[in-house]
């Protein structure tokens, strides 16, 4: 696990080391142990390694037997031994025992076609020093992260957007037309960021960068291919593929390996079936907002160490700046301050973790899927009907079910957006100031990946839509960024290549079955388990913000961030103003709303205001 930075430029060797040490020391957290670098005529890359596999050996960049190629890689490739034979069957002489040396044979010997062949977390460049040729990929899911600035005939790319920030022509801009779906989603949903010219490599693509021309290409997509066949068989399908891929993301390391632990379903199940020698927790000492005493139990039912803590209201508010640095761009998932809190815990006693992210998706884990019959009944009403009754609930006082009549009023594509639709688009509009205020809905956003399954049922339309945006954009990256700003890697052993062969196979009736979520997993699960954690609801890192800016000690602290200077750049301050006075006055519950506004403020302060 590691990070790396690099540039196309025509400056001197001299000055593309300087530049690109400057660039790599912006992304020490993410490998502390060493660093390498590559300069020639044509491009400068950077390396920063935390040492994972191959600890004396394993130091990047790293080269082909005649030096005509070179690669920087961050991840892990859990097959690499596999691959290795092969290639090393096929000639190829190896130097080091590396993942990384295995891409780089693997690419010359099979060029693209290698890619949907990796099993495992990766983001990588590869130079060709002859053709001059610059090759970036990213894996199937975006697990890692992958960044590239792109203006005129500067072209840069990186793990993190910091890192590319030193380099003397990166020109730093918000690019602020991002805001209104950033205030709606929660996270950053397009493929250009809050930085202009900064954009994200897709999940499952790669680009081919030469003489100044970018071509972008997929070669991994999510396809369902549902096949009925018997539920026990698929139970034996999935403990199987379950088993193989944690063994997997255990073994694939010289270092001991730890696993993060909540009290739900899916981080219980890895500690089950890894049993690794120490898991950690985090919780809030609140009623509701604390998962460490159901981590603890379960940890000692299966005699492994648990190593917890608390959060205090202090440690939230005090580590905001940071969270907002090290994710780089805004992010208002709450769970992302108690996740760097708990890597900072764990970084102390591993370098690696295993985590339960991607269940979920695979399986079919979230409420949201479910649609009770009456909703469903609802739904299938003709679109005549359903518009007066939702026209009239809107003007009617808050009663049991007026969101259900007005949300399911709409067509699909109107109606999901993912799990944190934090505001309307309507809301949206009217806390920004008049320039940022424009007609785009959440169905112009999510309309093409509707497109592609609308002949699929409401679940899996969910759940695609999820994998594209909710799981990449929100959920892996807080992950990534929030264990790597610790030095510590994060491995997903349900976001496997292998395990989505299986996943992507199960039928829907087998995955919402008896009113339960994921219940086919959830039945595996019982097998390695009591059943008492097998069914538990994840809390998912809740954290009582809302509840804390009730206390005037921090409802004035967000207060001094609505009232900045450059807070009307952005934002209808007095409208902003007002939605934090009434839930200060307990006249309604705007605490969602606040705290999207309130990180924004913070991570334009973090970014374009301190030096």
């Amino acid at each position: 696990m590691c990070g790396f930075v690099g540039f196309v430029g025509k400056q001197k060797k001299d000055t593309k080391n300087k530049i690109i040490k400057k660039m790599a020391d912006a992304i020490v957290h993410r490998g502390p142990d060493s660093d390498g670098y590559y300069t020639d005529e044509s491009i400068a890359l950077g390396f920063r390694r935390l040492s994972i596999i191959d600890l004396k050996g394993g130091s990047q960049p790293i080269y082909n037997e005649d030096k005509t190629k070179v690669i920087v890689f961050n991840g892990e490739i859990y097959n690499y031994q596999e691959l290795k034979e092969e290639l090393l069957q096929k000639g190829h002489i190896f130097t080091t025992n590396t993942d990384t040396e295995v891409i780089l044979h693997g690419y010359e010997e099979y060029k693209e076609s290698l890619f949907p062949r990796l099993r495992g977390m990766f983001a990588f460049i590869i130079y060709d020093t002859k053709t001059k040729e610059v090759v970036g990929c990213r894996d199937h899911f975006g697990i890692k992260p992958f960044y590239y600035y792109h203006k005129d005939d500067e072209f840069m790319f990186g793990s993190e957007i910091k890192g590319l920030i030193p380099h003397p022509n990166f020109v730093k801009e918000v690019n602020d037309k991002s805001l209104k779906m950033y205030l709606i989603f929660q996270y950053s949903v397009f493929e250009e960021t809050f930085f202009k010219n900064v954009y994200k490599l897709k999940p499952g693509h790669y680009f081919k960068y030469k003489d100044g021309s970018l071509e972008i290409k997929q070669y991994f997509d999510i396809i369902y291919d549902k096949v009925n066949k018997p539920y026990d068989e698929y139970k034996k399908d999935i403990k199987n593929v379950l088993a193989s891929s944690i063994k997997y993301h255990q073994i694939t390391s010289d270092v001991e390996v730890g696993s993060y632990l909540s009290g739900g379903v899916d981080s219980s199940y890895v500690v089950s079936v890894a049993k690794p020698d120490k898991t950690f927790s985090v919780g809030f000492d609140e009623a509701g907002f604390d998962e460490t005493k159901m981590a603890k139990e379960f940890s000692d039912l299966m005699n492994v160490k648990n190593y917890s803590r608390y959060i205090s209201k202090h440690d939230f508010f005090e580590s905001l700046p940071k969270v907002e640095y090290y994710t780089d761009e805004p992010h208002a998932n709450l769970s992302t301050v108690p996740l760097l809190f708990l890597s900072e815990l764990a970084r102390k006693q591993v370098k690696v973790v295993l985590s339960g992210e991607g269940s979920d998706e695979m399986f079919g884990g979230y409420n949201e899927y479910l649609e009770p019959l009456p909703v469903k009944i609802y739904m299938n009403m003709p679109t005549f009907i359903k518009k007066p009754i939702a026209s009239v609930a809107k003007k009617l006082p808050h009663f049991p079910g007026k969101n259900t009549l007005i949300k399911y009023s709409k067509p699909f594509c109107e109606r999901y957006i993912g799990h944190a639709q934090v505001m309307t688009e309507e809301e949206a509009n009217e806390i920004l100031t008049d320039r940022l205020k424009d007609n785009m809905t959440t169905t112009d956003v999510l309309k093409p990946y509707y497109e592609k399954v609308k002949h699929e049922n409401d679940v899996l339309k969910k759940m695609y839509l999820d994998m594209h945006f909710w799981l990449p954009q929100d959920i892996l990256l807080k992950a990534d960024k929030m264990t790597m700003a610790n030095s510590i890697e994060l491995r997903v052993p349900f976001l496997d290549k292998e395990v989505w062969e299986v996943a992507r196979k199960i039928p829907t009736k087998y995955l919402i079955r008896k009113k339960k979520t994921k219940e086919i997993f959830r039945s595996v699960a019982d097998e390695e388990m009591p059943e008492e954690w097998s069914t538990r609801r994840k809390l998912g890192f809740p954290v009582p913000f809302s509840k804390w800016i009730r206390e005037e000690k921090y409802y004035k602290e967000v207060k001094k961030y609505f009232n900045k200077d450059y807070a009307s750049k952005f934002f209808d301050t007095t409208v902003i103003n007002k939605l934090l006075e009434d839930h200060y006055q307990g006249k309604c519950n705007n605490g969602r709303k606040i705290y999207n506004i309130y990180i924004f403020l913070i991570w334009y302060q973090v970014y374009f205001c301190e030096v």
